[in-house]
């Protein structure tokens, strides 16, 4: 199913600005320098691409079309992934304010952003290894027929106006600077 590619597709852009939060997290953790802009380009990111392209498309057409299939979005496999994408909200948005604390001067706030910055990236790791491999099976055995053809004209329309307003290459590029800033050593 195209569709489920282009979510797992943009599961690999995902994995690697996690990679980098990860790693810029655990040397702000053991004491390394580190900017408080990385943290808010990672939450930038985060809200925007991880939750406003990628979440938008898995709950508003994914999911809706599983549960049209039969699956319910209350009980089950649905309402587990949406709870954990309620919570990568949560660290995100706790990251993010801990961050602008820190960048206004409260260091006790650098704390609060590695431990939710670890916390999102634990999360999603394990939560894109059940959606790609077993969410996503599950959803191209159950949408068939002409909920099939209209979820992958939704997705269609979707990832048409992702990459006219450029959203892609965007965050792509945001992603490769977290990946060198997560490794760079600040003097």
């Amino acid at each position: 199913m195209k569709a489920i590619q282009t979510l797992k597709e943009e599961h690999r852009l995902i994995e690697r600005a996690i990679a980098a939060l990860e790693k810029a997290a655990k040397r702000l953790a053991a004491s390394e320098e580190m900017r408080p802009a990385f943290f808010l380009n990672a939450a930038l990111f985060i809200r925007k691409y991880a939750d406003g392209c990628h979440h938008h498309k898995e709950e508003d057409l994914l999911f809706t079309a599983m549960a049209a299939a039969g699956m319910p979005l209350d009980g089950g496999p649905l309402a587990v992934m949406l709870s954990e994408h309620v919570q990568g909200r949560e660290h995100t948005a706790a990251m993010q304010a801990a961050a602008e604390a820190w960048e206004k001067g409260d260091q006790n706030a650098r704390s609060v952003v590695a431990h939710n910055a670890l916390g999102y990236a634990r999360l999603l790791v394990y939560h894109i290894q059940r959606e790609d491999g077993i969410l996503y099976p599950m959803a191209e055995k159950a949408i068939q027929g002409q909920e099939l053809i209209a979820l992958q004209a939704a997705f269609d329309q979707a990832v048409a106006a992702e990459l006219e307003a450029g959203i892609h290459e965007k965050y792509l590029a945001l992603v490769e600077v977290l990946e060198k800033e997560s490794i760079r050593k600040i003097a």
